[in-house]
Order: structure tokens, then sequence, then C-alpha cells
């Protein structure tokens, strides 16, 4: 159990980062309210990258194992205010939740991170074999993995802790996400006689239907890599009595463990060089999208929309010394995976670092309107960390 004081010190940290509006690209006070903590609490030093990330250290008096817990800082935005029953940024205490934008997803999980770790270090006076890093983590909301890359890079974990909502069960894996542009091109005319020119649009129609008869690959853990049409644009636009001479739709592809960039992409392709041949007119081609973010710092972030997935068998060594560990705290995690993508995309995904998740309250919770954490869940987790360094930094 944690005492008074640092049941107050996690609630009134989380509370501090909530009120701190942070949305992807405006993450600055939300960093700066962890620096100053970081600082008060004794961590040997704070770093602020490029990126606008921002890591804390502990130092262990030992040499041994760098164990990186990641939660990251931004959120979605809050579109009508008037819809909360509390300020979504007033980190406001109601029948036993504090309420705001950002308390499960994922303010709470940092703030349990940073007191876990100065507990620790404090309760054993550093003497422990390894460093102790905490990662607040930008522009997650928009790239899952890609401002983490900074972080692994500069840090190098051994282990890695992803934070994101799991009711403190203990995650293993996840579904990659893709985002896959199809695109056709036409030739304008006045829409008055269309015969003379190519609608993009009835050309996009055609592929739609044929993408929707592709068979979904399939994991027997992380079920079927679905691909989902999200959205669908044309030009020009508006039309003004103008045949559209482009179009572009967007997919949502899940990735399952192992599949790559052209593993993906092959079938789709092969589909499209198919409809080619039968149609002289058609002209169209499938590529991932590039996203390109400003970061609070003024520098630019950008990625293609590929984040892998990833999944370690429970068995392994590092899963089941935090479970007994966990366990033996009193708690009693199931070992699952997460249903959405996270930025251990990068960490398991691309980096291939031990990587497992454990975060308090529920996944259901994340973008919605009054979004809450239950303060036993907060406190909960606090204790669930101490255990996940104890467990590790042996």
């Amino acid at each position: 159990m944690l005492s008074k004081e640092r049941e107050e010190k996690v609630i009134a940290l989380c509370q501090e980062l909530i009120r701190a509006q942070s949305y992807s690209g405006q993450e600055d006070k939300v960093a700066n309210a962890l620096k100053r903590n970081f600082e008060a609490l004794g961590f040997d030093d704070v770093i602020i990258d490029g990126y606008g990330n921002i890591i804390g250290h502990i130092k262990g008096n030992k040499p041994g194992k760098k164990i990186l817990f990641d939660g990251h800082i931004d959120t979605v935005p809050v579109t009508n205010p008037d819809e909360w029953t509390y300020s979504p940024f007033g980190g406001e205490i109601h029948h036993e939740r504090i309420y705001g934008r950002g308390s499960s997803d994922m303010k709470g999980a940092v703030a349990a991170m940073v007191c876990a770790a100065a507990n620790f270090a404090k309760d054993c006076n550093r003497d422990f074999a390894g460093d102790i890093y905490v990662a607040g983590v930008v522009h997650e909301e928009c790239f899952e993995g890609v401002a983490a890359r900074s972080i692994s890079e500069r840090v190098k974990p051994d282990y890695v802790v992803i934070g994101e909502a799991s009711e403190l069960n203990i995650k293993i894996g996840q579904r990659g996400r893709g985002e896959i542009i199809i695109e056709t091109f036409g030739k304008p005319c006045h829409s008055a006689n269309p015969e003379k020119g190519i609608n993009a649009v009835y050309k996009m129609a055609h592929v739609i239907e044929a993408i929707r008869t592709l068979k979904p690959t399939h994991h027997e853990v992380l079920g079927d890599g679905i691909l989902e049409l999200t959205d669908i644009k044309s030009s020009p636009y508006p039309g003004a009595s103008v045949v559209p001479e482009y179009c572009r739709a967007t997919y949502d592809r899940r990735l399952l463990v192992g599949e790559t960039k052209e593993s993906v992409l092959a079938p789709i392709t092969e589909l499209l060089e198919e409809m080619m041949k039968k149609d002289p007119q058609l002209k169209v081609k499938a590529s991932y999208s590039i996203g390109k973010e400003m970061c609070y710092t003024g520098n630019e972030i950008e990625g293609e929309r590929f984040f892998p997935g990833w999944l370690y068998d429970e068995r392994e060594e590092f899963v089941q010394v935090v479970y007994a560990e966990i366990k033996a705290m009193g708690f009693n995690p199931s070992i699952t995976e997460y249903n959405f993508c996270t930025n251990g995309s990068h960490y398991a995904g691309e980096a291939n670092i031990k990587t497992l998740g454990i975060g308090p309250s529920k996944e259901n919770l994340a973008h919605t309107v009054n979004e809450y954490i239950e303060i036993e869940q907060l406190t909960s987790v606090t204790q669930c960390y101490y255990g996940v360094m104890k467990a590790l930094l042996k």
C-alpha cells in the first residue's frame, strides 16, 4: 500500500498534468510540469530533445539493465467543452475519480511512473543495478512510435514498459497500424459532357469494391489484419460542373506480427495491376501515407504511417518475473494483448526491445467525453510500476 503522503503526491501530479492542456504539438506546458517534478523528486538529469520528448533519469549505484517507462503526454482535442460534466482541464475529483482530458489516456500513467521511480529510488537509497528512465513522449496520437525512435536511440533501453490503459493487466503485444492511400487519376471535363473525360471517382468505386474481395491475413492470437476504408476525397472540390480528375481513398490496415511494408502492399498492388490490364482507362496506385506535424520546439516530425505489430511469448523470463512480482504484491493481472496501437510499435516492433504494457484505467475511456481515471487504479499502478522496477533491476 502507498502511504497517505505518496497517494496525495501521485493524485496531485495527475491533476497538474491534466490542467496543462497538451494537444499534439502543444505539449510544452505538460513537459515543463514534468521537468519541475523530476527536479523536485531528485532525478539525476532531465533531457528535452528536439521533438520535445522529456526524459527523466535515475541512476542506480551499480551497473545493470536500463528500464524505460514510456507514456505519451499529448492528447486528442476536446471538440465541445460544454458536453463535459466537469471541466476537461480542471482535474477535478468526484466519486473517487479524477476527470479531464488525458486522465486515462494517459497522464495518470505518466504521473504514476514518475512517482513510482522516485519512491523506488528513495526506498532503496539507489542501491539497485541499472538505470530508470521515465519518458513523456510527444505526438503519439499522430504517430505511434515515431517520436519514440529518438528516445530509444538516446537511452538504448533493455526493457520498455508502455503505460497505456490495461486495468493493471500485463500486455505482451498488439496489432500494428498502417495507413494506405489509394489514388485514381482521371481526365477532367465539363460535367455537361462527361463522355469527354474520365471520372476518377467512378474508377475509385470499382477499385473499392475489388479491394473488399481481398481476404485478410490472420494471426491465431492477434486476429485479422483488417483493411478498412476510412475516408475518400475527390478533386477538384467543390466540383463546380467539373468531372473529377483525381480521387484519393484512405484505408486503415491493422498489422500482424511479421508483416512488412512490402508484404502488406503486395496483394493490393497485384489486384490493381490486374484491374488496369482489364481497363486501359484506369490509372491507380497504392502507397503509404506520409505524416508531417510541427513540434512545440519548432522542429518538424515526419513519418510514414506504418507502425508494426509485435507479440512476446508469455513464458519469456522478463514477462514472468514481472508477473510474479506483481502477483506477490497482491494484484492478479492477466497476460493479454492490447487491442490498439501504441509506441510499442517502435520499441518492440522495430527495435526488438523487450517490451510489455501495464497501465491504469479502461481502454474504452480514451478520447471520450467525461474521460476519467479511478483513483484506486492510479494508486495501484504506482505500486505495480514499483514492482516492475524491483523485478527487473536486480
